[in-house]
């Protein structure tokens, strides 16, 4: 397998290597947040539970701040998104040529974790494990699910909201934040969560829409303007949940009558505004230092397992919890004492070793999809004679859509399984989001397949 040292290397200078840097960074941001914030302890009756420190940490709302770093994946999609579809389309693809090709790395971890999930689940429960701990273990780990959810169906959408923006401009965003103004007034006036649904769609498609007028340069971001970004993103931001009605904490806070996350409020999207500013710094900045081969190389270690990490870092926080457990060494769980934050080093080197062990057994599922996925773009390889015929099926346009649709509605599936909670058997989760995802994810394999076969029968030209 081609070492990292080798895929630095071999990097195109025209790459924007600024993305990159903010998606390892942005990816690190999230597992050192939730790590911190997670909190185990043993209860009166000797089970083990877990909780979010936040709601006993309220003078540390602020620093969410710094670690609500969903806006910047959402930045660094659309700019990747519409470099990606703007590549694809010069060299003539489809829409759904295109959607296959950008399902390709995803697809195959998420298989393998909710294959994982379901089967520790399985054995956990055969072991004689309470019920409600390996409910309340699947919950914590499937957490991550929600933004996947969001991503997968944004990226969908990819080719025809770029074409809104080569039309529109700015104008769309624009628009999108006014829907979600709207949601937020009638949630505040009416204090029904429901009202504002339709944000989860305006906010993060938003954020998307940004990140393709920063790729081409709709949106010239200098080092005034986005120092300019920074200050008026915070300065709104600070009036929003000072004196406006909006809490300070960036993240979901349990019992919180409006949480800013879920779905997006304006206070969300200010905190993007400023990350946008400070992102096209950091762009700047770190331009000349990304083309340094041990920099690069790390950043470029960091994204061949991205989708890993952020996958597998719950579970390590889960077995990280367990280890330290019988070991006797389990820190002490009340929020904001002395002997809290001193226990937080060994938890985090904890969960840390673990995490390594993670990528180390499963990157490969990642960084595999990665390689066959750059080679597939490179020359077609035709299926093997007994897949042709489904592979071509799968691989028409009706077919792809129903298999994407089904597989983003099989994970908003686990996810609000995750978050109700209840007996989900035989595995642990939902039977029939299971078979939506899994078996989505062999029709898209399949149709891969099938595209690759088409591009090896074309003629050369």
């Amino acid at each position: 397998m081609t070492s990292i040292r080798d895929l630095a290397a071999r990097t195109p200078a025209s790459r924007r290597r600024d993305l990159d840097l903010l998606r390892a960074a942005a990816i690190g941001a999230v597992v050192l947040g939730h790590w911190l914030i997670v909190t185990v302890e043993r209860t009166s009756d000797g089970r083990l539970t877990g909780f979010t420190a936040l709601p006993e940490l309220r003078w540390a709302h602020a620093l969410t701040w710094l670690f609500q770093v969903m806006p910047v994946f959402f930045l660094v999609g659309g700019a990747a998104n519409a470099i990606s579809w703007t590549g694809g389309r010069r060299r003539g693809e489809t829409p759904t040529r295109w959607l296959l090709d950008r399902s390709a790395r995803l697809f195959p971890p998420i298989t393998v974790f909710l294959l994982v999930v379901a089967t520790g689940a399985t054995v956990a429960r055969s072991a004689g494990v309470a019920h409600d701990l390996v409910e309340q273990a699947v919950a914590l780990v499937l957490l991550p699910l929600w933004f996947l959810v969001v991503y997968l169906g944004v990226t969908a959408l990819t080719p025809w909201t770029h074409r809104l923006h080569e039309r529109h401009g700015l104008a769309v965003p624009a628009a999108l934040v006014a829907g979600v103004a709207a949601g937020d007034a009638l949630r505040l006036t009416t204090g029904n969560e429901l009202v504002a649904a339709g944000s989860f769609a305006f906010g993060w498609l938003a954020i998307h829409q940004v990140g393709y007028a920063w790729y081409d340069g709709t949106l010239r971001l200098g080092t005034r303007q986005a120092a300019a970004l920074v200050a008026v993103g915070l300065g709104a931001l600070l009036l929003l949940t000072g004196p406006g009605p909006y809490p300070v904490s960036m993240v979901t806070v349990p019992d919180a009558a409006v949480q800013n996350p879920s779905p997006p409020t304006l206070a969300l999207l200010t905190l993007a505004v400023a990350q946008l500013g400070l992102a096209a710094l950091v762009a700047r900045a770190a331009r000349g230092w990304l083309h340094r081969s041990q920099p690069w190389a790390l950043v470029v270690a960091v994204n061949t397992v991205v989708l890993t990490v952020y996958l597998w870092h719950l579970v390590a926080a889960f077995a990280g919890a367990l280890a330290l457990d019988a070991l006797g060494l389990l820190p002490p769980s009340d929020p904001g004492t002395a002997g809290w934050w001193l226990g937080r080093v060994p938890w985090l080197a904890a969960l840390a070793i673990v995490l390594v062990v993670l990528v180390i057994l499963l990157g490969p599922v990642e960084t595999r999809a990665a390689a066959r996925r750059t080679e597939a773009r490179v020359v077609g390889r035709p299926p093997t004679q007994a897949t042709t015929g489904l592979a071509a099926l799968a691989a028409r346009t009706g077919a792809v859509v129903a298999a994407y649709t089904a597989a983003v509605a099989g994970l908003l599936w686990l996810t609000v399984a995750g978050t109700a909670g209840g007996p989900h058997e035989p595995f642990g989760l939902p039977l029939g989001a299971l078979v939506l995802v899994l078996g989505s994810a062999a029709v898209l394999r399949f149709g891969r397949a099938g595209a690759r076969r088409g591009s090896a029968a074309e003629p050369s030209t």
